[in-house]
Formats: structure tokens, sequence, C-alpha cells
């Protein structure tokens, strides 16, 4: 049998959550509801997501290294609200985030980060920020709507996405998930 891997060609990757369908199109719609057309670069709903590490360009034997160690990881899943937002000008950036990212995300980004970084990925000095990229290209003001779609979803795994650009799109592939362990039921 032939192997139809090039182990030394370099792929993009990037650790994220998924977002639910029914989510995604709540936000398409919320964001055609809330904002003009010439805002920036809308993100198609199949490409909404929630990163958790930037890997950046990757080679197969790092990937392989990266994907054990994510397969290692045991932690309770959690809720995410989306009930912030805002526009960073400078990255051209109009975002839905989080106000109190619950300590399971913020567990799960930062085992993540450092795992990438011991393995030689750079990952940025900046503090982890969660939130769902909604345009891109805004580099003009932005007039931020008083109030977000307030989105609760429950995060029961985590993946490590391709980003893959072809015919003039950049689409995002899920190339591998892992569930995280059942939540924890609090004493009454």
């Amino acid at each position: 049998m032939i192997n139809t891997v090039d182990k030394t060609s370099f792929r993009r990757l990037f650790f994220a959550l998924t977002l639910p369908d029914t989510l995604q199109q709540n936000m398409v719609q919320w964001r055609a509801d809330n904002f003009p057309p010439q805002a920036g670069r809308p993100i198609a709903a199949a490409n909404l997501h929630l990163t958790l590490a930037f890997l950046g360009e990757v080679s197969h034997a790092k990937a392989q290294v990266l994907q054990q160690q994510a397969g290692r990881i045991s932690q309770p899943g959690f809720n995410v609200t989306l009930d912030d937002i805002g526009h960073w000008p400078g990255s051209g950036v109009v975002w839905l985030g989080c106000k109190n990212p619950p300590r399971g995300l913020l567990q799960l980004a930062q085992l993540l980060r450092s795992q990438a970084a011991r393995s030689g990925c750079y990952q940025a000095p900046l503090p982890f920020h969660p939130h769902v990229t909604l345009f891109r290209g805004a580099i003009r003001p932005v007039a931020i709507p008083a109030r977000t779609t307030n989105e609760i979803f429950p995060v029961n795994s985590f993946s490590l996405y391709e980003s893959v650009f072809a015919r003039g799109r950049t689409r995002y592939k899920i190339v591998q998930s892992w569930p995280l362990a059942a939540r924890e039921e609090k004493e009454i």
C-alpha cells in the first residue's frame, strides 16, 4: 500500500471549540440584523468557532505530537456564554466573546497553549481572550450594538482544525476531536 501523506508538508492548524449548527445560524442572522454590509468581511457560518490555541504552520510530525498530547487532556465539560462584543480596529476583527469565561474554558486553552509552546509553536504573549470572530477587515469604526445575542452553548469536546485556502476561500476542517469528561454534578 502506498502512503499518500506527505510527511514533509506543513498545515496551518489551530485548536478550537466547534459551535453548534443552530448557534452558527443564529449568529449569522443576528449579525445581519445588527451590522451594515460595509462593517467588514463576514465569516461564513460554517467557519464560526472559538479558537483555543493557534498553532500556525505545523509539520506532520509535530501535528502528531500535539494530537497525542491533546488526547491526554482530561477535564469536565462546561458552558460558554457569549455575552460580550467588541471591535479590535488594529486587526480589523469584530467579535462576540465572554464577559466572565468559565474556568474550564480558561484551563483548556491554557493547557493547549502550553503544550503548543513546548512543542515549538509560537504563542502570542497577549492574554487569552475567548471570542468568536464575526467580521474581518473591519478597519473603519464599527457601530457596536448595545446588546449581544447572549447565546449559551455546552462544550463537551474540542477539536484540532486545519485552515485550507482553495478557490479563493478559506475553509476550516476538523482534523480530530476529543471529548471532555462528563460534567461534575453539584450536590444539593
